[in-house]
């Protein structure tokens, strides 16, 4: 009788043990969500490409994060949109995703994939599921660059030299705006009318960084989007490449998302 009652006792044990395994592994999962995130990823606007990251990637990564910059085709918002998805599959983990200019579209509309746990805006757009970005604009005085956007016959368009000097790049020393211009990359007419099917910022914790200086996006249009999402915000005294001009404060308003469990308002 004694060692049936002793067996029972461990059998009971055993299961007790076993039903909370379900329970300490959830709680793992919650103490690992909880803490600061590790993955970054980088979308890069019009005019660009991914290179335009490269002074903020080793900041990043000296802080332990692991960084990939996406290489938008920016001949559709579709097909950049299916490269940042591409890139958060890679991603283990979660993630901050972030976006410059344009590529502020971008994230909105592939931010609402389970992994981004954060959305960071440099002088990006952010318009609202189904809103006309270019009526939107139209709400503000006009942003000088857009005086300069030359378009091919087959429907490609790209700055002219003079508007990306002075008003994409204008606080970036001159040799290095150059380089800069030397690899823009042209942008597909069908990018001009896109608009997003969906708009992630209403449900994700939002950071923004507005240039003050921007000639390509009116300041006061930036300020008007960070506040409506609600965004934890910055203001750059910076052109609109202020991830180029001044990287040291884009990386920083990076790493507070990545640190951050819960929007900063």
């Amino acid at each position: 009788m004694k060692i049936h009652t002793t067996l029972a006792i461990a059998l009971s044990a055993a299961a007790l043990s076993l039903l909370s395994i379900p329970a300490v592994q959830a709680q793992d999962a919650a103490t690992a969500s909880a803490g600061p995130i590790k993955n970054v990823v980088l979308v890069h606007g019009l005019y660009a490409d991914a290179s335009s990251w490269a002074k903020v990637i080793p900041l990043l990564q000296a802080k332990g994060l692991h960084v990939t910059a996406v290489q938008n085709p920016t001949t559709s918002l579709d097909a950049d949109v299916d490269a940042v998805k591409r890139a958060l599959a890679m991603q283990d983990g979660p993630t901050v995703l972030v976006a410059h200019s344009y590529a502020g579209m971008v994230i909105s509309q592939a931010g609402d994939d389970p992994k981004v746990k954060g959305l960071v805006y440099v002088a990006a757009r952010a318009p609202d599921a189904g809103e006309d970005y270019p009526a939107l604009t139209k709400k503000f005085a006009p942003a000088p660059a857009s005086g300069g956007l030359q378009w091919s016959a087959d429907g490609y368009g790209m700055l002219s030299e003079q508007a990306f000097l002075h008003d994409f790049a204008g606080d970036l020393p001159q040799q290095e705006a150059e380089v800069y211009f030397a690899v823009q990359q042209p942008v597909g007419k069908p990018v001009t009318t896109a608009k997003t099917s969906v708009a992630a910022w209403h449900d994700k914790p939002t950071w923004y960084a507005v240039s003050t200086e921007d000639r390509t996006i009116n300041p006061d249009l930036e300020r008007f989007m960070a506040q409506r999402m609600k965004a934890h915000t910055v203001e750059i005294a910076a052109s609109h490449v202020s991830l180029l001009s001044q990287p040291e404060k884009i990386a920083n308003l990076i790493l507070q998302a990545t640190h951050a469990t819960e929007p900063q308002q």
